[in-house]
């Protein structure tokens, strides 16, 4: 019998649980950023997400626009919001907009960030038999339907020539997964980061790891994030025009990131409630590495993939057309998607 794990409620916070790329909840309507001038920009968001970076790195400073934030726990939600016109842009992984676009939702992804994939994982418990992910065959495995982390599975699971048919797959929201996780009730946990560098760094403080990395998604997918925006706040001039200074204050915000990994992880830790030893395992592993790219061909043919993967494993239920739902306008002189990923540096 496996032994059981630390706790969940030990694990992570809740505000964190709530907070992923994939899954069903309603968006918080919040606090708004003071700005000049009679534009007000809806922007969707998740906790520790855009408005903390962006405020970290001091580029809500000096705005020609009011700000009106909403925080979600997913992306899918927040996509919805985008398809009601209730969101003019916010922020997403790279599996959602997949799946608003088989919805056939007004989205359009208007900015991207190709960053590793590492924190992109098949975890399993440190003491698992489980020593390589060919080995999963007829195991039970966790993800959350629709995320990033469910592709990354798929894919995944194809380098080790098997199939969804040849595991149990349950799908489970972050906060079930991680209690299945750590009580033993499933083999296997698909996720991202943080919590990923949670169950490698183990409970407050970062001691006595959880689990074990048996795969990551680095290679095995685009390791891409975006910024998606209302078709009709596209339409609107002034809004337009504040979407891109929005858009240009997040790249600068990441080149911050970068720059300042250990200051970013704190002020992440206390927004999200993590230890700060995991928000920094966190951004060292994934978050550093983020690079802004254009909005372009490769990246559309990338998302197309995932696309026709979900259509065939009939996830989908239409085909989707990838490129009807990207605008290109604010690429600029941005640099290919394809771009390497920065390598996080130690200072």
């Amino acid at each position: 019998m496996r032994r059981r794990l630390a706790p969940a409620a030990l694990l992570l916070p809740l505000a964190l649980l709530l907070s992923a790329c994939g899954g069903n909840s309603a968006a918080d309507t919040g606090s708004g950023t003071d700005g000049k001038g009679s534009v007000t920009l809806n922007v969707g968001d998740q906790k520790g997400g855009s408005e903390a970076v962006l405020r970290a790195a001091g580029e809500l400073d000096n705005l020609t626009y009011k700000i009106k934030w909403s925080t979600f726990t997913s992306g899918p939600p927040l996509l919805e919001a985008v398809n009601a016109k209730a969101v003019d842009v916010g922020g997403v992984g790279n599996t959602p907009p997949v799946f608003a676009a088989g919805a056939n939702s007004n989205i359009s992804v208007v900015a991207a960030w190709h960053g590793t994939s590492k924190g992109e994982a098949i975890l399993v418990p440190k003491d698992s038999s489980l020593k390589k992910p060919e080995e999963l065959k007829g195991r039970s495995i966790a993800v959350a339907q629709g995320s990033s982390a469910h592709y990354q599975l798929i894919a995944s699971l194809k380098e080790a020539g098997l199939g969804l048919s040849d595991v149990q797959v349950k799908y489970l929201q972050p906060a079930d997964a991680l209690a299945a996780f750590t009580s033993g009730k499933v083999d296997a946990w698909a996720v991202w980061d943080p919590y990923t560098s949670q169950v490698l760094q183990g409970g407050q403080g970062g001691q006595g790891g959880q689990g074990r990395i048996l795969a990551d998604g680095d290679g095995a997918v685009n390791g891409l994030n975006f910024q998606v925006a209302a078709p009709t706040a596209l339409a609107d001039k002034e809004k337009a025009a504040a979407i891109k200074d929005y858009l240009d204050r997040l790249r600068r915000a990441q080149d911050w990131v970068y720059d300042h990994p250990q200051e970013w992880a704190e002020v992440w830790a206390k927004d999200t409630g993590l230890p700060y030893e995991v928000a920094l395992a966190s951004v060292k592993r994934t978050h550093a590495s983020r690079v802004p790219v254009a909005v372009d061909q490769p990246l559309i043919d990338s998302e197309q993939q995932i696309a026709d993967t979900f259509t065939s494993l009939k996830l989908i239920p239409n085909k989707v057309d990838f490129a009807d739902f990207v605008d290109t306008r604010f690429n600029g002189d941005l640099p290919p998607s394809t771009t390497a990923p920065r390598v996080y540096k130690e200072s």
